[in-house]
């Protein structure tokens, strides 16, 4: 069979570009080789299906008894599958009903530049198409600890979000983002929960301040950190061995969640066998345009090795487009301000540079910060742990960059993405009319200097 356009991967980037390929009369293959992915990593593994067990764990009770978190915690799941369920189904709904659309259940790999072979039902076939995309995301990255990915009871993060017994003790090892959600949404639900990390410094990337104030909040919530420690091995219990403070440790639990970051989903591909390049990270290698070293083939989302979320990969698609549909203005150097939200149970919203970036780039910036407490939103919602900081360039009054801790965050960043895009005065936020009472009428305040 050939089609215009293969698309392998049924990711946000992949499933909207086959939409406007059908809507535009082409003629589009859509391979995915999982049944439980239509519509990728965040409806079903990823962002949707852990945000719907935090809110979930925000009206739990940490602190009932063995049977009432088992059950809260049964109900939060049961409603994280439904709701997966139903968003999946609509995602391939959407593009099956198409004429113009072909899905394929099946693992896809190169078998020449033009040509992919699918192995689908117990056999194998050949579709060819005149462009080929690809789409395959990212799957978690089992680091090389010896009994980790032997030993019951380890569970990456898609695995641990569809765990039917409650896990009254839970080990997480690493303490970037993905385990930081998992901690505050367990610890919300009642377990107890240990983040283990090897390095010594808790997020590195943030300014000392704002990672501070998240690790004070977490301990709040009773999440015990050990930093700076070294794991020795996994073994069954399952049970952490770890040094810490020069002194050996044994942690067993419940459940123990690897967490230690994403790698592109390239191993399957053969990319090889089309003149596709990877990076030594085994990203497909692309351009600006998002186009790989094969002339006919583009790369889109997490598989690409950039940022990882959603709204990149549905990003990338518009890059695709702006190609396909003859403008070609919109690249990948276009991009500007790309936020990003943590859902803790007090969430943490950033966009643009913080004071570690702004001094090593030698500007001359300002610092306006605002206690959440002093918001009475936060008073209303009784959620007044947190800050809210900017920077401002001394020179321009433009915005460099947010942090946000704090209720409601990953809306009222947004807010400032938007005068950002719009290189506007910090002063247009400081004097903007707001409703009341809301979050975001504190960036009246946060930019008053």
């Amino acid at each position: 069979m050939k089609y215009d356009a293969v698309i392998i991967g049924f990711g946000k980037g992949g499933k909207t570009l086959a939409g406007k390929l059908a809507k535009t009369g082409k003629s589009v293959a859509l391979i995915e080789k999982d049944p439980n992915m239509y519509g990728g990593t965040c409806i079903n593994v990823g962002c949707i299906p852990s945000k719907s067990l935090i809110h979930s764990a925000a009206s739990a009770n940490p602190y009932g008894d063995a049977a009432e978190k088992e059950k809260k915690y049964r109900e939060a799941i049961e409603e994280k599958r439904r709701l997966t369920k139903m968003l999946r189904t609509k995602n391939y709904d959407k593009l099956a009903s198409s004429p113009n659309i072909t899905i394929y259940n099946g693992t896809a790999r190169f078998a020449e530049r033009s040509k992919i072979e699918v192995k689908t039902g117990g056999k194998s076939i050949i579709i060819e198409g005149d462009k080929i995309f690809i789409n395959t995301g990212s799957t978690p990255r089992i680091p090389p600890i010896s009994g980790l990915s032997t030993t019951s009871g380890i569970y990456t993060s898609a695995e641990l979000m569809d765990l039917d017994n409650f896990p009254e003790k839970l080990t997480i090892i690493g303490g970037g983002y993905i385990g930081l959600e998992f901690a505050s949404m367990f610890s919300g639900f009642g377990s107890d929960v240990t983040v283990i990390q090897d390095g010594e410094t808790f997020l590195p990337r943030e300014d000392e301040d704002i990672a501070g104030e998240i690790k004070a909040i977490l301990e709040k919530s009773g999440v015990k950190f050990r930093l700076g420690a070294k794991i020795k091995y996994v073994d069954e219990g399952p049970k952490v061995v770890f040094e810490w403070n020069k002194q050996d440790y044994s942690l067993e639990s419940d459940a123990v969640l690897a967490a230690t970051g994403r790698i592109p989903n390239t191993s399957e591909l053969n990319c090889q066998a089309a003149g596709i390049e990877l990076t030594p990270g085994q990203a497909v290698k692309v351009d600006q345009n998002l186009r790989t070293t094969a002339e006919n083939v583009w790369a889109m989302g997490d598989v690409t090795g950039g940022l990882q979320h959603t709204y990149i990969s549905l990003d990338d698609s518009r890059i695709v487009w702006s190609q396909l549909s003859g403008s070609g203005n919109y690249t990948a150097d276009s991009r500007r301000n790309v936020p990003y939200s943590v859902f803790l149970s007090t969430p943490y919203s950033r966009v643009g540079m913080n004071e570690k970036e702004a001094q090593k780039s030698g500007i001359d910036y300002i610092t306006a910060a605002l206690p959440v407490s002093t918001i009475p939103k936060a008073q209303v919602l009784k959620s007044t742990d947190g800050i809210l900081k900017a920077l401002i360039d001394k020179n321009t009054n433009k915005i460099l960059g947010a942090m946000l801790l704090c209720a409601e965050s990953y809306e009222v960043i947004n807010i400032i993405k938007l005068a950002m895009d719009m290189d506007a005065d910090y002063t247009v936020l400081r004097d903007r009319i707001f409703t009341h009472p809301t979050m975001a009428e504190a960036l009246n305040d946060l930019f008053t200097l």
